[in-house]
């Protein structure tokens, strides 16, 4: 019975029950804050830390600027430097926690993509 049965069939055959076997493992992720208790929590947690690293992110920027010119202007290349690398540092930060979600969720999309 099974000798009339072509390589062709049996690979189609075999082609079949793996693809069947690979859809009931299949798993799924639709990320979703609210499905959990505590979710609004974290939520407003994420909230609270972004604000907080805004907020440091222009004292810093602040005080960076301030180191900058005085050192300028009084000839002190150390400061000078320091307060310029503390701007441009606390901007960059600025721009990350700005970028932080798009830029998570751009590589979870290219994951999904996969």
């Amino acid at each position: 019975m099974f000798t009339d049965l072509s390589s062709a069939a049996l690979s189609h055959l075999s082609s079949a029950t793996h693809a069947s076997w690979g859809r009931l493992v299949d798993v799924q992720l639709t990320p979703n804050t609210g499905a959990l208790p505590g979710g609004q929590v974290l939520q407003n947690l994420m909230n609270g830390l972004g604000g907080w690293a805004l907020a440091l992110a222009l004292v810093g920027l602040v005080i960076g600027a301030a180191a900058w010119a005085l050192g300028s202007h009084s000839q002190n290349y150390q400061q000078t430097f320091v307060g310029r690398r503390a701007v441009l540092i606390s901007g960059l930060a600025a721009l990350l926690i700005g970028a932080g979600p798009a830029i998570v969720n751009f590589f979870f999309h290219a994951g999904q993509g996969v």
